[in-house]
């Protein structure tokens, strides 16, 4: 039977669609240990739609977060900046409503959010966990924030750096410092790692956050240790919002910036132990041995040798198992391997130090 050119092109018009349908269907785990009796969730809580200058529909940033292995999500329209509003009605609960029942079907924590937004200085926040978006359009920076948090929202201060001429922290920042109407900061934001702002965040025990702040279609469809979406690792008591929240406002978070973990010491140090997997040695010579180590995490862990023992550099490629040679002393029942990881940052330029026991018996 004959097919005709434009029947043809149909079935492959739809076969290409129910591809792509189907790829849209396939969740790319993102896998990161539980550490100290807390769940890790992966989270971004800084995205936008076309309901401020995004070009997706809000449904879209519940598929992309899905499929790139995402907990928890926050889409964070602009209050004051809505470039669409001639085709778009300016309704700022409206993103929030319409994603939510996709949010649901796919097991996505929806927090509602809105991004307050300021010329730099003072620059932009976002305002997580609340119930009205509309009493935060106001002119005044302070009243905006006030009303976020008579609500009791959690306040983070977006991309620090953003506009390097005129970064540094400002007498509008100590005051809403010091009036509790800030919590976090962003030291990570899309590409860009803010130095000073981590910085900030361990010294004034600010949350620590890392988002995508995505505008346009997110169109990685595999994540890799380099290529994937910033995020915030949140380690909550229970895979909830509320629980999500709590562990906000006391700081228990984690940044993944491309190879990179950025966090408190006790944090990264507790998500190194829970990844890092040293096998008993599987041969043995007179004064070496042979082990195997798995690193079950989605980073790359990258260690430079602090002590006496072991390769200068050790590579452990994440999702993966390595073959390691190491020397010892005849007789010896325990072989200690000083490092620090130099891409686990527990501040500016600093890596975190950890051992790597080997038992011999």
């Amino acid at each position: 039977m004959k097919i005709s050119r434009n029947a043809m092109l149909f079935t492959i018009l739809v076969q290409l669609l129910l591809a792509t349908f189907a790829a849209g269907q396939i969740r790319r785990e993102v896998n990161f240990p539980d550490i100290l009796g807390y769940k890790t969730l992966k989270c971004d809580f800084h995205m936008h739609t076309v309901f401020s200058d995004g070009t997706v529909w809000p449904t879209v940033r519940v598929d992309e977060a899905w499929r790139e292995g995402l907990d928890v999500i926050s889409i964070t329209d602009h209050i004051e900046y809505q470039p669409h509003k001639q085709d778009v009605p300016t309704n700022f609960n409206r993103s929030y409503e319409i994603a939510r029942p996709g949010a649901r079907e796919k097991n996505i924590l929806l927090i509602k959010g809105a991004e307050i937004t300021r010329e730099t200085p003072p620059g932009h926040f976002n305002v997580l966990y609340l119930e009205d978006i509309d009493p935060l359009d106001t002119e005044d920076l302070i009243d905006a924030a006030k009303a976020a948090d008579a609500q009791k929202a959690f306040i983070f201060w977006n991309h620090p750096g953003w506009k390097p001429e005129h970064k540094g922290w400002f007498d509008i920042h100590t005051q809403l410092y010091e009036n509790k109407l800030m919590h976090g900061i962003e030291v990570a934001n899309g590409g860009s790692y803010y130095r000073e702002a981590h910085q900030w965040a361990l010294e004034k025990n600010l949350t620590m956050m890392g988002n995508s702040d995505i505008h346009q279609p997110a169109l990685e469809r595999q994540t890799t240790t380099e290529n994937h979406r910033t995020m915030t690792l949140v380690f909550a008591r229970e895979r909830t919002a509320e629980a999500v929240k709590e562990a906000l406002t006391e700081g228990r978070t984690a940044v993944w910036f491309q190879n990179q973990l950025i966090g408190r010491s006790r944090y990264l140090e507790a998500i190194f132990r829970e990844s890092i997997e040293i096998g008993k040695p599987h041969h043995r010579a007179r004064s070496a041995i042979w082990v195997t180590i798995r690193n079950h995490s989605a980073v790359d862990v990258e260690m430079d040798r602090t002590g006496s023992q072991g390769p200068a550099k050790l590579a452990l490629p994440a999702n993966a198992t390595t073959l390691l040679k190491c020397g010892t002393e005849e007789g010896a029942e325990q072989l200690k391997l000083s490092y620090v990881v130099r891409n686990f940052l527990i501040a500016p330029d600093k890596g975190l130090p950890v051992d790597l026991t080997i038992d011999l018996r």
